[in-house]
């Protein structure tokens, strides 16, 4: 079996810097992990490219030779992508086989994941190929500061989990980055508050606007989907609880045989669970 992860969310949410450190853990832990690049835009990788779109079509390719604007050749490179996916992302996985895992680190541009069919054609074949996919969309944590910011990301992991269709997990990235705040994000899963944000809107913005924010708010709290599983890459701890949500996500290691202690191996497992020997 092998699985697959997107790895989305807005330009500059931490994207790349989750993919690396994800790979660190694993390199660390014995495990296998591959990344790949699905940004025609992306210079510089922290982080070895098993995979990189950059070989098909690049972002300056195009605007150089299309007379295009950043965003007009970034829609153009993901439509060519599109176009080619069959045969390039075919000869690209071939290499691949059970038991691997790829994180895909994806462009920034939300206009991809709301206006082009792109990811969706990409998990067509993924999954045509035998591959378990979900998705991880990043946030910055700096965002949970203004309700406005913070209500934007929500409602835009929320489009995403709509529009993908596949298990998501949503992660706060940069907590390390929050300082003495960081502490409100130690006891697990953090869930928006409607009600407190709406609030926040409300202090901040015109009377005439409060329908409009209840209406934003109400999104987040009608249908209860979003929560965001908080990353601290300083801490070892943060990262291997983000990393099982994400395997949960895609039922990454549920056919590994179970390891079973056996009680020579350990003389005290006996008095933990309360198994004494007794004579009869």
């Amino acid at each position: 079996m092998k699985f697959a992860q997107l790895v989305i969310g807005p330009a500059g949410s931490g994207k790349s810097t989750f993919c690396e450190t994800m790979k660190q853990f694993c390199d660390s832990s014995g495990r296998s992990l591959h990344l790949a690049n699905l940004d025609p835009a992306a210079e510089v990788f922290n982080y070895p490219v098993s995979i990189d779109v950059k070989e098909l079509i690049s972002l300056d390719e195009a605007m150089d030779e299309l007379d295009l604007g950043p965003n007009g050749g970034l829609l153009y490179c993901m439509e060519y992508l599109e176009e080619n996916l069959q045969e390039w992302l075919h000869e690209q996985l071939s290499a691949y086989g059970d038991d691997d895992y790829i994180f895909f680190d994806c462009p920034g541009q939300i206009e991809l994941y709301s206006h082009l069919s792109v990811f969706q054609s990409i998990i067509r074949e993924l999954r045509a190929d035998g591959w378990h996919v979900g998705c991880v969309y990043c946030l910055d944590a700096q965002f949970t500061e203004d309700a406005s910011k913070y209500i934007a990301g929500c409602l835009t992991a929320l489009s995403s989990m709509v529009q993908l269709e596949l298990p998501h997990v949503n992660v706060l990235t940069k907590i390390d980055l929050l300082g003495a705040q960081a502490t409100m994000y130690e006891d697990g899963l953090v869930i928006p508050d409607g009600r407190s944000l709406l609030d926040s809107l409300d202090a901040t913005s015109s009377h005439k606007f409060q329908k409009l924010n209840a209406a934003v708010a109400s999104l987040l709290e009608d249908y209860s989907m979003v929560a965001f599983v908080p990353l601290d890459i300083t801490d070892e701890d943060s990262i291997e609880m983000c990393m099982l949500q994400v395997d949960m996500s895609v039922q990454y290691g549920e056919d590994q045989d179970v390891k079973i202690a056996d009680e020579d191996d350990d003389p005290d497992i006996s008095d933990e669970f309360g198994m004494e020997d007794h004579d009869h």
